[in-house]
């Protein structure tokens, strides 16, 4: 019966990444390709841009990203934990223009940002090196983002499907046209949205709202945006954060006011800095059936603000890469109040000078070296290096490579930091200091038959960072700090033809974890990794106006008791078919399964797995 089982999992990934080469042949190639209209294209790295079961909001098209490992529960975009090469929720950051939205509470919500994707650019990644100028509290790997040009244009769109899904999202941009060129213009764009469905699983319904606004003023080298957003979620699942087989809910309210302004002067150099306020309010039902007093027993409000520049300036000798910011936050909770603090201010500063040669054949050496120093109120600080050796070449199929070795470091949330070390469900320890990643990577670019890959090789040693465990007989999850060491290597691969656009990622993973002495029978996060993953995005223009788009991902997750259900093999699938009529220009309809074979695959041990969904979308871009 497994061999059986296990040929069947073989086709399924045949099916999923293979229908596409095999459609590729019987294309006409007279039949012009249908472009995708810009606000639209959210990641450039999957085919599915919009989800099934709610509208788009930014975390929405990294769950097939490639180098992001997304742990859902309910919806991707209900709750989902972030993580980066092999790290957990709690060390992936996110950058907005200049600023960093840190969660925080506990990590998991550092992807409730209140803003439309229409509004913001495609997500990069930032890792190793490239987070010591990326987010702030964050020690493995960060998503960045950067504000979009507002244009004189909208789109609306309507979706309906399985388990009494509706939803509607509109947006809507206005900018006036430059009297001359380099002139000033000025821009103001909205959005709103709105979802609900009863779910795939019983008490699993959702009901999500959204409202934006946003004033730009743009001209040849400058770009000012500010933005206020307002979100509400409220949605249940059974097992949302714990094991003890209770239907919980989560009712959610985010706050969000940015200020951005960036300068380009041309070279390579800018100039960048923000300003933000975030508040998000969560009300956690443990039992949704329970008799409620006054005050739920978990309700916790934060608030989040903070400044930040960041820039690249050429010195003559040297150019100099430079980052500041400043964060403050506050708690106030009902249960998370047996720590030492509820408030606290964050501060993170790096210089980063580099200098180049160029040969006489045109290839560049890079030399990157400088230092990080994170720092808080509450914490001691701590000062880390960051060196980069890099070659880029101009011609070839090898376009280059880079060894570098960076460290970073974060302080820890409130729930690790204030829950009760004694009782309830969630038992922290005020004591958790600091903890520091050490990264060291190689990695390499190639072009070759109009493909390009990137491939990277790491090692990285995280020491104290906070991990949430399961001990048999305790009904609670613990904070402990863990020492792990991470050895990966993770490779994407792109091409794209008139026809055809595809994407490749894999990474492979392996852990070797020391709970300093504590007892230990599973972990939620640390320990719940893919030591395989493999993502395939196919977008296939058939002609005469279709599109098949298919998102897939491959995993064999590491062993973990307390995934009872789906083993620890998985393909899950996201498939879409979608038609635009030439004569009604800017108009589709689609129609997009996710989890299309039904997996009962837990990405997050012992959270029941969304179902299969299937929901239809009528959308005009104008």
């Amino acid at each position: 019966m497994y061999n059986q089982l296990h040929r069947l999992r073989n086709c399924r990934i045949a099916l999923s990444l293979c229908i596409g080469f095999g459609s590729v042949r019987s294309l006409v190639a007279s039949t012009p390709a249908v472009a995708l209209p810009e606000l639209a294209v959210y990641s450039t790295a999957v085919a599915n841009q919009t989800p099934v079961g709610t509208f788009a909001m930014p975390v929405s098209a990294l769950r097939f990203e490639p180098r992001i490992d997304l742990q859902a529960r309910n919806l991707a975009e209900g709750q989902s934990d972030l993580t980066v090469r092999g790290g957990i929720f709690e060390n992936t950051g996110l950058k907005l223009g200049a600023v960093s939205l840190p969660d925080p509470q506990t990590g998991h919500y550092t992807a409730e940002v209140p803003v439309a994707p229409a509004m913001l650019s495609a997500p990069q990644i930032r890792t190793g090196p490239d987070l010591a100028l990326g987010s702030a509290n964050a020690s493995v790997g960060a998503i960045e983002y950067s504000w979009r040009e507002i244009r004189p244009s909208g789109a609306a769109a309507f979706g309906w499907g399985d388990f009494r899904m509706r939803r509607a999202e509109l947006y809507q941009g206005y900018a006036t046209a430059p009297t001359k060129s380099g002139a000033v213009r000025y821009g103001a764009d909205f959005a709103v949205a709105h979802s609900e469905a009863n779910g795939s699983v019983p008490w699993g319904e959702h009901e999500f709202d959204r409202l934006n606004l946003r004033l730009q003023r743009k001209s040849a080298t400058a770009q000012t945006d500010f933005v206020g957003g307002y979100q509400s979620k409220r949605f249940g699942w059974p097992n949302l954060y714990t094991p003890f087989n209770s239907n919980e809910t989560e009712n959610l309210q985010t706050t969000l006011f940015a200020l951005n302004h960036r300068v380009t002067t041309g070279g390579g150099n800018f100039w960048e800095a923000g300003a933000f306020s975030r508040r998000n309010k969560d009300d956690y039902a443990f039992n949704r059936f329970a008799p409620l007093a006054s005050v739920h027993p978990f309700q916790h409000t934060t608030w989040l603000s903070g400044v930040a520049t960041r820039g690249r300036q050429n010195l003559g000798v040297v150019d100099l890469n430079f980052q500041g910011e400043l964060l403050h936050d506050k708690l106030q909770s009902s249960s998370l109040i047996f720590g030492r603090f509820n408030s606290r201010t964050l501060s993170k500063m790096t210089l980063l000078p580099e200098k180049s040669w160029v040969d006489g054949s045109g290839d560049r050496l890079r030399l990157s070296a400088g230092l990080v120093r994170e720092d808080s109120n509450r914490d001691s600080g701590r000062v880390s290096p960051v060196i980069v050796v890099a070659r880029e070449l101009s011609g070839g199929s090898w376009r280059g490579g880079q060894i570098s070795y960076a460290e970073s470091s974060q302080v820890a949330s409130y729930t690790a930091l204030n829950s009760s070390a004694t009782a309830g469900l969630f038992r922290g320890n005020s004591t958790l200091g600091r903890s520091v990643s050490r990264n060291l990577e190689l990695g390499s670019r190639l072009a070759a038959a109009g493909w390009d890959l990137d491939g990277t090789v790491f090692w990285r040693r995280d020491d104290a960072l906070v991990d949430w465990t399961f001990r048999r007989g305790v009904t609670a999850r613990t904070a402990n700090a863990v020492d792990i060491d991470v050895v990966g290597f993770e490779a994407v691969a792109r091409r794209s033809t008139a026809r055809c656009d595809w994407v490749f990622g894999y990474t492979t993973l392996a852990k070797r974890a020391d709970y300093r002495g504590a007892v230990v029978d599973a972990s939620f996060y640390a320990l719940n990794y893919a030591r395989h993953r493999l993502t395939a995005a196919l977008t296939l223009r058939l002609g005469a106006g279709f599109e098949l788009r298919l998102d897939n991902v491959a995993r064999i997750q590491a062993d973990n008791l307390l995934r009872v259900t789906g083993g620890d093999r998985a393909v899950i699938s996201s498939a879409a078919v979608a038609y635009r009529p030439r004569a009604w220009k800017g108009f589709e309809i689609s129609v997009q399964a996710n989890n299309l074979w039904d997996e009962k695959f837990q990405e997050v041990p012992a959270v029941p797995a969304a179902g299969r969904q299937v929901s239809a979308r009528v959308a005009y871009a104008w």
